[in-house]
């Protein structure tokens, strides 16, 4: 069977899990944490993703990420590939570090969210790599004793957890440490690692019981969510895999794009991808990435080779041109004029 596309969207929640290939150590040594950490921080603040839970285990690593402009699967490729590669070099090595392909479930956040950050936060405990709170909160490799107030970092998003917890710093801190104590008696929670509609029907037996054609739609590991949001997620995920295919089958290319977006924003169109900071080009640039991005299904490193600029840049673009879109309504089917 042919593995389903990611679903991603900005804004969207993501529990991530990554193993070793064969479930072998893919850190070794102090020197793999921290060269594992310092990308996992450089890029969460580079592409603006909130971080707000993570742990790393020898053989496999755990985060919670809501992504922003930047897919959540450009942020992953950046992390494993260049981790890998340090990875090898350092070890002597060659070959895959990971397996093929790690876990992605988009999450239900209002529901799943506390539960996500303390099942996360639980793991070196669960598996036995510290003896007790006190010590996870010591562990320098898991972003509890962050929360905890035990250790510090500039890059996980720890005051959204916490205000979750409560308006004041300290008694959000005391009432998070309760809530991963009253945890830790629950064990794996395999429940947390998708098939949302699963759950909410009851479980696997229910669903089989509802026929071949009911089970196939309620099941999808993809995401962590009750009935209405998987529904939902879903039948946003098909629309745009739509609406970027009816364009595609229609010949828009990029250039019709651009053709469209100079006499929408009334610039020339080779004015467009000069370099420069003047703001009607920079609108038009703008509008053109967004819609390039995210109508036509171009990925932001393809963009930034036509353009010549940096895949951030491009990310700051296609967040600048939302909002111009959405604030004028402005729509690339009827700037293509069908």
């Amino acid at each position: 069977m042919p593995r389903q596309a990611r679903i991603d969207a900005p804004g969207a929640l993501h529990h991530i899990i990554a193993r070793g290939i064969e479930r072998r150590r893919i850190f070794r040594n102090k020197k793999d944490y921290a060269d594992f950490l310092g990308r996992l921080a450089a890029l969460v603040v580079e592409n603006r993703t909130d971080c707000y839970a993570w742990a790393l285990m020898p053989n496999h690593f755990h985060l919670l990420l809501k992504s922003d402009v930047v897919p959540i699967a450009t942020l992953m490729r950046r992390l494993l590939t260049g981790y890998a590669v340090s990875f090898n070099h350092r070890h002597g090595r060659n070959g895959h570090v990971f397996q093929n392909r790690y876990k992605s479930i988009l999450c239900q956040e209002d529901v799943y969210f506390k539960e996500l950050v303390r099942y996360i936060h639980l793991n070196p405990l669960r598996a036995g790599l510290v003896a007790d709170l006190p010590a996870l909160s010591r562990y320098a490799f898991a972003g509890h004793g962050v929360l905890a107030g035990d250790q510090a970092n500039d890059w996980q998003n720890s005051a959204a957890v916490l205000q979750v917890f409560g308006a004041k710093a300290a008694r959000a801190r005391e009432r998070y440490r309760l809530f991963v104590q009253e945890g830790v008696e629950q064990g794996k929670r395999p429940e947390l690692t998708g098939g949302g509609m699963i759950r909410s029907l009851g479980g696997w037996t229910v669903v089989k019981g509802l026929g071949k054609e009911q089970e196939l739609r309620k099941g999808d590991e993809r995401i962590l969510g009750d009935s209405d949001f998987v529904e939902e997620t879903l039948r946003q995920a098909a629309e745009g895999w739509r609406r970027e295919h009816r364009l595609l089958a229609k010949g828009v290319e990029l250039s019709h794009v651009l053709l469209a977006v100079a006499e929408l924003l009334e610039v020339k169109a080779e004015e467009i991808t000069k370099p420069g900071k003047e703001r009607q080009r920079v609108r038009a640039r703008s509008l053109l990435c967004y819609w390039a991005v995210r109508e036509l299904g171009m990925t932001m490193s393809g963009m930034s080779r036509q353009l010549g600029l940096s895949v951030p840049a491009i990310a700051m673009a296609v967040r600048r041109g939302a909002a111009i879109a959405h604030d004028n309504g402005y729509s690339l089917q009827k700037a293509l004029k069908f």
